[in-house]
């Protein structure tokens, strides 16, 4: 199996724009692409890690990668996928975020001297911040079509509500991204989420016409659920790379947790597992499909957070789900004394508190089917309250359903 029929196999491909001649190219050459990172947030969160796993698969394979930390894109603003603006950041917050960027990317991707195809780190900062407005619409502006630009879904999607001049001109920087990496490094392909496709096309539309070249293109599946629906959201916002805004212990609870129908596929898109070791998981139902899900959460886990993290968050997974709930892995929070009135809090509000419910009507929801228990003991009613008498032991435990919980403390 070549590697582009791998990556088909691993449902990881949306489109190409030269199936055969990139299949060809994977196969006989060592191929220079890039991927590139717009650092609007400080770190990573599960929506790039399918692009990050990608790359580190295709470097392993002899390719090299180019990761673009999008320091000048980042202050415009990606249109795509957005129904309004994005908020602008300071120059000192963007290069705080792509320095957290490279830090994490670092655990999968080989940077250092001693590989033969190391990564490559640049920033596009570089050279976008640099450049003459008028000398750049002369060169690179003439060899777009507004007319063209205007059918591109990522400019469409966002005529209605209005889109501004200065996020009209990102698809201009991407595509002079890819001119510049090739003239620098012979890029030949860029890589993307499917999202990233009208922009990934004009770049290679932009190096027919500067330099007559062919260049290549090639875009990830993004990471859904069977639904429908983008991977990496929780009640209590996005599951992040970092450990400090998201536990390597509730990183790991979110893998086990995923949906039946979402296992052997995100298995095959984001693990190093053997086809051959994945499919010896396939077409097992019910609770035989937990040892799927616990392995696929201690592959990932180890990828990102290293493999000491991922025993500590199996050792806790096992205990939880053999009846012992007092772990110091579990996700916790510390409720402020002032939350107590008259030494009881309404578990509604607990809820809301922890995050293991959006909302009070959500939470009532919650305890009218019977899916929270405190201290393994359900709540039957959703005006139930309780007692700091309660907490004596340092702390309880929250249970959502079967599988969630939680550990609240009172903060001193």
């Amino acid at each position: 199996m070549t590697l582009f029929d791998e990556l088909k196999a691993r449902q990881l491909i949306a489109q190409s724009s030269h199936e055969e001649k990139i299949r060809q190219m994977l196969e006989e050459e060592k191929v220079t692409f890039y991927v590139g990172f717009d650092p609007t947030a400080d770190s990573l969160h599960v929506g790039h890690l399918l692009a990050v796993v990608s790359m580190a698969r295709l470097q392993r394979a002899g390719h090299k990668p180019i990761v673009v930390i999008g320091g000048g894109t980042a202050m415009v603003g990606d249109p795509s996928g957005r129904t309004d603006m994005r908020q602008m950041l300071t120059m000192e917050e963007i290069e705080y975020n792509g320095n957290q960027f490279v830090k994490q990317m670092s655990t999968l991707l080989d940077f250092t001297d001693a590989c033969p195809n190391k990564a490559i780190l640049v920033n596009n900062a570089d050279w976008l911040t640099k450049l003459n407005y008028v000398d750049f619409l002369r060169d690179i502006g003439v060899h777009f079509s507004v007319n063209r630009m205007l059918t591109a879904e990522c400019f469409r999607s966002r005529m209605e509500k209005g889109l501004s001049f200065i996020e009209f001109n990102y698809m201009l920087m991407q595509s002079y991204d890819f001119l510049k990496l090739y003239q620098d490094y012979g890029c030949t392909m860029e890589f993307g989420g499917d999202d990233q496709w009208s922009n990934i096309l004009s770049g290679i539309e932009l190096i027919r016409r500067v330099e007559g070249k062919e260049s290549y293109a090639l875009t990830f599946s993004l990471l859904t659920t069977a639904e429908g629906k983008k991977m990496g959201k929780t009640q209590k916002g996005a599951v992040w790379i970092d450990p400090t805004k998201t536990t390597p212990y509730e990183f790991f609870q979110y893998w086990r947790n995923i949906d039946d129908a979402d296992v052997i596929k995100t298995m095959k898109m984001l693990t190093f597992m053997t086809l051959e070791d994945i499919a010896s998981f396939e077409g097992l139902t019910g609770s035989e499909l937990n040892a799927a899900k616990v392995r696929l959460a201690y592959e990932i886990t180890t990828m990102v957070h290293g493999n000491e993290e991922a025993e500590k968050a199996l050792e806790a997974a096992k205990a939880l789900f053999g009846g012992n709930g007092e772990q110091e892995n579990m996700p916790s929070t510390e409720v402020e004394s002032a939350e107590f009135e008259n030494g009881e809090i309404e578990v509604l509000k607990l809820l809301t508190l922890t995050g293991l419910a959006p909302s009070r009507g959500e939470g009532r929801r919650l305890v009218d089917q019977g899916g929270i228990a405190v201290d393994d003991e359900k709540v039957s009613s959703a005006t139930a309250k309780i007692q700091t008498a309660a907490f004596e032991k340092g702390y309880i435990v929250l249970r959502k359903g079967k599988k969630i919980f939680h550990k609240v403390m009172i903060k001193r």
